[in-house]
């Protein structure tokens, strides 16, 4: 039996695997672009050296220090482009039609504004209504929440401004509060557009973006878990965790072969919940076999995934003992909510 479902994990790689890795690699390869909005002093450039974990742009907050749009680009990532403007109150802005054609062409707008300020002066009121007819891909960042008093009310006046139609991130580059919530909705914006990997990797700190892949892959694991079709389980099961492994190894920068994610995931299997007993969830348990499989798919998928995680993180061989340990976690704090 362990022959066989060798054989099938290995004809479903066979199948997948060279597609999900051109599929990585191609989004690798496209150009991403963030553009940086606000006033002079918003504390744009410190905000995206923390959010990168590297000084990559000038912190100077003397106005005129901009003079047209700047990109800020990451080591190793030349693809991967900060476009720093000009502060929207900034007298030497020398060509405002050049920032707005690089706000079009963003993947995301990071919109600052300063909460010890005037918060949507009437200057930035303007400057964002031209920039929402270019770009709706708009994060508004709430920066220097340390030096404000009663945030709820501020973030409340923005998106009163704003008809509700935005994120409103409340943050301070200073003390860090929040900026792993403003990375977060910065993946979630690339993750539409298949460049969510690409930024994931211009982090220091990719555990975040790790850990959202990772229970994104456990809830569409249960799901196809939960098929009552018999035997449609192990190509769409592999297929996913194969481009789980794929995504995380880019992200740490580990070499990946199909040999590898294939023993990685047949491995799993075996010293987790045995070979054989997630499909037997599925054909041989009348009425409760789409919980069970999806349970059982949902837990081995996400041990899988936070053991080959932590793996890369430390710089160590899998620990298998360790994922059958949290396949058992998961799997009871399933069946017991």
């Amino acid at each position: 039996m362990v022959k066989e479902f060798e054989k099938e994990v290995m004809q479903a790689m066979d199948k997948m695997f060279e597609r999900e890795m051109k599929k990585v690699n191609d989004s690798l390869e496209q150009e991403l672009l963030i553009s940086l909005i606000g006033e002079v002093n918003a504390g744009k450039s410190t905000t995206v050296n923390k959010i990168i974990g590297e000084d990559i742009a000038s912190t100077n907050p003397m106005p005129g220090e901009t003079v047209s749009v700047d990109p800020y680009n990451i080591r190793g990532l030349e693809n991967i482009k900060f476009m720093d403007t000009p502060g929207l109150n900034d007298p030497n802005d020398e060509n405002p039609k050049k920032t707005l054609e690089f706000v079009q062409k963003s993947d995301v707008v990071l919109f600052f504004l300063n909460a010890a300020g005037t918060v949507f002066s009437e200057s930035e009121k303007e400057k964002f209504n031209e920039i929402e007819k270019h770009n709706k891909d708009i994060l508004i960042v709430l920066n220097k929440i340390d030096a404000a008093e009663d945030i709820p009310s501020i973030v409340k006046f923005i998106k009163n401004h704003t008809v509700n139609k935005y994120k409103v991130i409340p943050i301070s580059s200073k003390t860090e509060e929040n900026l792993d919530t403003l990375k977060k909705e910065i993946l979630f914006l690339l993750e539409k557009k298949g460049k969510d990997l690409l930024f994931a990797k211009s982090i220091k700190e990719k555990s975040s973006a790790a850990n959202r892949w990772i229970i994104g892959a456990g809830v569409s694991a249960g799901v196809i878990g939960a098929s009552p079709i018999p035997g449609s389980d192990v190509l769409p099961l592999t297929t996913l965790q194969a481009g789980l492994i794929i995504k995380l190894s880019n992200l740490y920068d580990k070499p990946l072969t199909k040999k590898a994610a294939k023993d990685m995931i047949v491995v799993t299997a075996t010293q987790t919940i045995g070979h054989t007993i997630y499909r037997q969830a599925l054909k041989f348990i009348p009425g409760a076999g789409s919980v069970i499989g999806g349970t059982v798919a949902s837990s081995m998928t996400l041990a899988l995934g936070y053991g080959v995680k932590y793996a890369y993180e430390n710089n160590i061989d899998i620990d298998y003992d360790m994922i059958g340990s949290l396949f058992e976690k998961f799997k009871n704090r399933e069946q017991k909510a």
